[in-house]
């Protein structure tokens, strides 16, 4: 991971296992706010009325707010395990649900932390993860003589693209990471200075 950004999970996944007859469900989601967390939470909640425990662990706001819960469950068995798991793997803006419906034999605390978390890892595992990265956006203008040539420049950089104006010039808005620090520099050489560059925000961005 860049230390310009942060890994958080990338697709919503259902994923079920089964240990000593009791079913575990994880299902994972994407959130950058505590208020979506919440929602996402609930909505498991009203998926699974009758299930014994709908367990879950967050971190949201780029990592600022932490919150779990055991549903329930031995106090310490299964919330806190679930973000320890989000935590080990550096995951932020990411929420977990683990819904359980008892099989009939007992687990024991030991026995829960280890359920709890490798439903967790195995959710986890198959949602995948994405880097969000801190950028830099830049607005370029130049003639459209120069337009080929810039698509080549940019080819070696990680970018997106924002938007686009063709009118009497181009201009164009892409986001760079950060950390490409002499990006103005190479791309106004390239260009032997006829171009306008100008830094016109910094936003998290994950790239394709």
């Amino acid at each position: 991971m860049s230390i310009n950004g942060y890994i958080r999970v990338k697709n919503s996944i259902e994923k079920e296992i089964v240990i000593e007859k009791s079913r575990f469900i994880c299902y994972t989601k994407m959130v950058q706010t505590e208020e979506e967390a919440k929602a996402f939470v609930e909505s498991i909640r009203k998926q699974h009325p009758f299930a014994t425990h709908n367990c879950y662990a967050y971190v949201t706001e780029g990592g600022k707010m932490q919150r779990f819960s055991d549903d329930g469950e031995p106090q310490g068995t299964a919330g806190i395990p679930m973000l320890e798991v989000l935590k080990n793997r550096g995951l932020k803006d990411t929420a977990v649900v683990v819904t359980r419906y008892f099989g009939g034999i007992k687990l024991g605390a030991g026995g829960l932390v280890r359920a709890y978390s490798s439903c967790t890892s195995a959710g986890l595992d198959e949602a995948g993860v994405e880097e969000n990265i801190i950028s830099n956006v830049y607005k370029i203008s130049f003639g459209y003589e120069k337009y080929s040539l810039f698509l080549k420049f940019i080819e070696k950089y990680k970018q997106k693209t924002i938007s686009s104006d063709f009118a009497e010039g181009v201009e164009i808005c892409i986001a760079v990471p950060s950390e490409e620090e002499d990006f103005c520099e190479k791309l106004t050489d390239y260009f032997l200075g006829k171009v306008e560059i100008e830094k016109i925000d910094q936003i998290y961005v994950v790239y394709g």
